[in-house]
């Protein structure tokens, strides 16, 4: 064996010392008259020319070169741990505040895109008490705190609260949006950390005009106090003004756009930018369904336990066993008028994005489908389609129904009859049903969903835009965490499409 070395200390990402199998020790040396051209090589049998020959020294030597090579591989040529490979993106812990100017040359519809750019760098970070903490500032004339850091503590909460905030529409006080950052929306009382290098904290000033008030002595207070701010311009803005307020090296912390349509663009700059592990699979850059593996400047991927990578090279094959993964899966699919005709053809997807990922057979797993909106209506009974192609043609085929919310009286039709052997559900294979809602329920609740769990179904409560959280929350079964999933945009549904994909399967 012998181990080429790199001369000098390879990336974090890049890939172990190679290791190179010889017909003999002696013959990894270059011969007499030849120059060595593949880089160093660590050769032990330059030791003592005697000890090529020996077959028990041999093994001595194997076994000091893997040694060798475990360490390697363990902490780096350079005495470091190599970094993960195939992790997600971990934010460094943050205090990010947004600062958003809606002023009356920010139209309303315009205003909606900044609150869709903010929701999309939220979706991106790992929020928590002790991990990223979000505030957001309104402002024109006047200052609106809309909420603190330390108000809401996770991901769901805080995209709701963005999709409540309403444009103030009057003038343009970005001065003295800064300064209420630096002495109250930074300051211990609203939640933010004490200054650390363990921590960020980070402003990012939307703004489409000239202000009417200073910026520079402001803004460098601001800075000096470790607050590091990205200043983001759109249309006739002032350029000169975003470089008074941004960070160093500006190139990094000055960006424009030419119209709110397209701000939306700079989400994965920010995500790349709170991203601690810079790679494809870190950065969201990849199809990978399950697990995604770094290599230099590409990516590969792989499933988990059980799971079988499709040909694709991105899907895996997900409740694939025989009598053990027999299932009886019932969607609850809210129809009501808030939702869109555009939108529930996403559902649409959405449903057949997770029955592509079930084996479905009268032994394995059956699907059904409730469609509810002022009232309830079975779109097909579990057991009725035999094979996945009729069911996503089925689904295809659903008629939206656009009146009211009745979740309540949904979830009582679920229990009483969905999961019923008259509809063909099987005494004793696994129960699952998946609520599908994206506003507040116009009827009670508690003693359905209580029913549903104490039934011993599986319940999973997915929310979309006007979905209430507290309702998600009482609709999922234990633990809560892992079955409700919320998201402001219909767009982004499919990626929930994803997790539930891998969790029912592992529930089964």
């Amino acid at each position: 064996l012998c181990l080429s070395l790199s001369p000098r200390c390879p990336s974090p990402l890049s890939s172990p010392p190679a290791l190179h199998t010889c017909q003999g020790l002696a013959s990894c040396l270059p011969k007499e008259g030849q120059v060595n051209t593949s880089g160093p090589k660590l050769l032990l049998t330059t030791l003592h020319p005697a000890l090529g020959s020996s077959t028990a020294m041999d093994r001595i030597f194997s076994t000091l070169l893997l040694s060798l090579l475990l360490l390697l591989q363990s902490y780096g040529a350079c005495g470091a741990p190599p970094q993960p490979k195939g992790t997600l993106c971990r934010t460094k812990p943050t205090d990010l505040v947004f600062i958003i100017d809606s002023s009356r040359s920010v139209r309303p519809h315009e205003f909606e895109k900044v609150k869709v750019f903010m929701s999309q760098v939220i979706e991106g970070l790992d929020v928590g008490p002790n991990s990223t903490r979000v505030g957001v500032i309104n402002y024109a004339s006047a200052v609106k705190n809309e909420f603190s850091l330390k108000t809401h503590q996770t991901k769901a909460a805080l995209l709701q609260a963005v999709r409540r905030i309403e444009p103030l529409s009057t003038g343009t006080m970005t001065g003295l949006a800064i300064q209420f950052a630096i002495s109250r929306a930074f300051s211990d009382s609203e939640g933010a950390r004490v200054r650390s290098p363990n921590f960020n904290k980070v402003a990012i000033v939307v703004t489409d005009g000239r202000p009417q008030d200073g910026v520079q002595d402001v803004s460098a207070r601001a800075r000096a106090a470790g607050i590091e701010i990205f200043a983001i311009g759109v249309g006739r803005v002032d350029m000169h003004t975003l470089r008074q307020i941004a960070s160093e090296p500006l190139d990094d912390h000055v960006d424009y756009v030419e119209s709110y349509s397209v701000i939306e663009k700079l989400t994965h700059k920010f995500q790349e930018a709170f991203c601690v592990v810079s790679d494809l699979c870190a950065t969201g850059d990849h199809d990978c369904e399950q697990i995604c593996v770094s290599t230099p400047g590409t990516y590969k991927c792989a499933c988990k336990e059980g799971f079988t990578l499709n040909s694709d090279g991105k899907t895996c094959s997900a409740c694939s066993g025989g009598l053990g993964s027999a299932l009886d899966l019932v969607f609850l699919i809210d129809g009501s008028k808030s939702v869109r005709p555009e939108n529930f053809e996403l559902v649409k997807k959405f449903i057949n994005q997770i029955v592509d990922s079930l084996e479905v057979s009268d032994k394995q797993a059956q699907v059904g489908l409730v469609q509810y909106s002022s009232s309830v209506r079975q779109e097909f009974p579990l057991g009725q389609f035999k094979n996945k192609k009729d069911i996503k043609a089925a689904v295809k085929k659903m008629a939206y129904m656009e009146k009211g919310t009745m979740t309540g009286q949904a979830l009582k039709y679920l229990v009483d009859s969905s999961f019923s052997v008259i509809n063909g559900a099987r005494p004793g294979v696994p129960k699952v049903g998946i609520v599908f809602t994206d506003g507040r329920s116009q009827d009670y609740i508690t003693d359905a969903a209580k029913k549903a769990k104490d039934s011993g179904f599986r319940m999973f409560a997915v929310g979309v835009g006007n979905a209430v959280e507290d309702e998600l929350r009482e609709i999922a079964s234990e633990p809560v965490a892992e079955h409700y999933f919320y998201t402001a945009d219909f767009r982004t549904i499919s990626k929930i499409g994803k997790k539930l994909q891998m969790k029912i399967c592992i529930g089964e």
